[in-house]
This record gives C-alpha cells, structure tokens and sequence, in this order.
C-alpha cells in the first residue's frame, strides 16, 4: 500500500492543473468575497465594532469547511483515470487486494486533502490578520485542527464512496462541478442559513459539511463576536448565530457543538462502512 500511495501522491501533485482544480472552490469563494460579498455583509454592520474581523472570520471558516471536500475529490481523479485507461484492471488482475488498492486511493485523498486544507488555514488566517483581525489563540487553532483532521477523514470516505460509482472522466467531471457549485450553497457561505427558506435549512443541517462549519465558526469566531457584541444582549447574539449559521436550531431548541461532532461522527462511521462494502463487492 505504501507504493501506491507513494505513486499516487506523485501523480497527483505533479499534475498542477489537479491541483489548481481541487482548490478552484476556494479561490471562487475567496474572489466573490473580496469583489463583492465582504462588503455586501459589513454593508448593514457600520455601527457594530470589529464588523469586518467579525465577517472575515465568518467566511474563511466556512472555507475550511469547503475545502475538504474540494480537495478530496479532485485527488480521487486519479481513481477515475486508472479507470478509464484500464490501469485499475492491471491492478486488480496482480497480486494486489481490491482492500489495499482503494486503501491506496483513500489515503492519498486524505493526505492530499490534509496538506491543502491547512496551507488554507495559514493563508486564511494570513488574510484575517491583514486585515486588521487577531491570529487564533494556540488552544482555538489546537481546535481547529482536530475539526479540520475529522472533517478531512469523513470527507475522504464519502467522496470515495460517490466516486467510486464513477467509471469515466466525464461523468466525474460533471459530478465535481455539481458538488462545487452547490457546496458553497450548503454550507452557508454564499448566502446565510437565516436568510434561506426554510425546505432548504432542513437539507443544509443535514449535509455533514455544514456541521464542520458550525463547529469551525464557534471556535475562529469567538474573539470576534467578543469584540462586536461587547454590552449586546444575549438575545441579539443568539439571533445572529442563528442567522449566519454559527448554531443550528432543530425545532424549538440550539443544537450543542456536542451534537454536531456526534452526527459527524455517525456520518464518518457510516461512509467507512459503505465503502468497506463497496470495497469488497465484485460484480459478477
């Protein structure tokens, strides 16, 4: 396994088109906040105080959420190539088990993935910090790599999952744009949770991802709304929580970070189980 990872990891970073594609989902979020998102959210906010740390810090932890699934998906190319050129047949026709040749893909997404996610992380934090935002304390970015290590794992099996289902480039191509483009709709990041109607709440609470951004906004965003809701009531700040998707509300009550590291951790435990299935399934 260890040789297959090593030749998937080659393929993958020597490939610079790969590479730019799997992050084109951050760079599109990046672009649209900086043109016009950014001031559009601080527009309403003049007379909050650190309103643009406050929304800096709302957006790039939404990316952190986006960006392991982008990447994870774009590495998982490789699987779909050695498909359609009949590579995976030679594997498979060798001594090689199905268990260590996908073991082989899952791992090089998850490594893949890892690498690109925290290089967004440093470059997010770069960009709050230039503009006039705080670093995240050590204990907040200790937190922020366990979420996003968590995030990167149940990502790699539930996109290995879809993939797998894939035999050609372009159905898998059609697939990443579909992903892409809705992705930053899911998580609440091109346009607040509060501000959607209601059918399509229910579906982002249940995209795992979306949890991965609740979680990651209450930790990068807590200096943050220290600042701008200093002498604010309670309520105002449960309100914009609510709002921005930084909590989650099932019927009458909030949903607890506990809850939503639960549900993730179903999710990973259930996408590990269907792709141990899918694995070990031979079609006749």
């Amino acid at each position: 396994m260890k040789n297959l990872i090593k030749r998937n990891l080659l393929i993958f970073f020597r490939d610079k088109a790969a590479v730019f594609f799997s992050l084109l989902g951050v760079f599109v979020i990046i672009g649209l906040y900086v043109l016009f998102l950014g001031d559009m959210l601080v527009k309403g906010m003049n007379d909050t105080p650190g309103a643009r740390f406050l929304m800096d810090s709302w957006i790039m932890s939404g990316l952190l959420a986006v960006t392991p699934i982008t990447t994870v998906l774009g590495s998982l190319g490789i699987m779909i190539e050695d498909k359609q050129r009949k590579i995976y047949k030679d594997f498979l026709a060798s001594p090689v088990k199905r268990s260590v040749l996908a073991g082989g893909y899952i791992i090089n997404s998850f490594i893949v993935s890892l690498i690109l996610t925290f290089i967004t992380l440093i470059l997010a934090e770069i960009y709050v910090l230039m503009n006039g935002g705080e670093l995240l304390s050590l204990e907040a970015f200790l937190k922020v790599v366990g979420l996003t290590i968590l995030t990167v794992l149940y990502s790699s099996f539930m996109m290995f999952f879809m993939v797998s289902f894939f035999k050609s480039n372009n159905a898998f191509a059609t697939a990443s744009t579909v992903i892409g483009t809705l992705i930053g709709f899911l998580t609440g990041v091109y346009i607040p949770i509060g501000e959607l109607p209601g059918s399509v709440q229910t579906v982002v609470k249940i995209f795992p991802p979306s949890h991965s951004a609740v979680l990651l906004r209450k930790i990068m965003m807590e200096e943050a709304e220290k600042i701008s809701f200093a002498g604010a009531p309670v309520e105002a700040l449960e309100e914009f929580r609510l709002s921005m998707g930084i909590s989650f509300e099932l019927g009458d009550k909030v949903l607890s970070s506990y809850a939503s590291i639960l549900y993730i951790l179903i999710i990973t435990v259930l996408f590990c189980a269907l792709s141990i299935k899918q694995i070990t399934y031979k079609p006749k």
